[in-house]
Parts: C-alpha cells; structure tokens; sequence
C-alpha cells in the first residue's frame, strides 16, 4: 500500500473526463456539419474524405466513451480502497492511474489531429 493524495488523483480523473465529454460534445456537432456539407455537391475525393472523417469520428466517439468509463472505474475502485485501507491506495491502483494518463494524453492527440483533419476539409470544401 501506498500513502498518496487520492484526492489529487480523483481530480485529475474528473479532469480528464470532462475533457473528454467536450471533445465528445464537439465531435457531434462536427459530425452533423459533416452531414451538411456531404449534402452538397463534392467531387470523388472529397466523397472519400466524408467517409473518412465519418468513420474516424464513429471510432473516436467510442474510443472516448471506452475510457472514460474505465477512468469512471478507477475512480470508483481509488476511493474503495481509500476507504477500505484508511486512505491508502495500492501500487496496481496506482499503475493504473499512470497507465490511463498515457492512453488518455494518446487519446487527447488523436482527437487534436482529427480536428485539425476535419477543420482542413471543412477550408478545402468551402
């Protein structure tokens, strides 16, 4: 067991998981903007790239959704063991944590070049 601040490590889940519920509120909204300039006239490429982007906001809807239920779950399981082992967290908790800031901080960059992505061809079908 591990002496920690599992508030700290509380908030910084908090953190990420409304991080995360922007970026999924931001990537509905471009997905009904996608559906809108897929009802213009495009030329095959940019057909492609409606596909594209479709598909990846799909994927990275659920990627989102994906962790942060398990950040909800860690969460859940730090305070468990707070109040189980008198504010003591144990080290596989502790993995963990540093385990999901690296998929979110990969998350987080995947989702920034996919909005770069889609800001480029909303520039390019204007």
């Amino acid at each position: 067991m591990v002496q920690v601040d599992i508030a700290q490590l509380s908030g910084e889940c908090n953190s990420w998981r409304e991080q995360l519920r922007r970026f999924r509120e931001e990537f509905i909204q471009d997905e009904n903007q996608l559906r809108q300039v897929a009802g213009k006239p495009l030329s095959k490429e940019q057909l492609q790239d409606v596909e594209h982007l479709h598909n990846q906001f799909h994927i990275q809807l659920i990627n989102i959704h994906d962790l942060k239920q398990s950040i909800k779950n860690h969460d859940r399981k730090m305070n468990f063991e707070k109040m189980a082992f008198n504010g003591t967290v144990n080290e596989e908790s502790l993995a963990d944590h540093e385990s999901l800031l690296d998929e979110y901080q990969s998350l987080e960059q995947t989702l920034t070049d996919l909005r770069a992505e889609f800001s480029d061809f909303l520039n390019r079908t204007k």
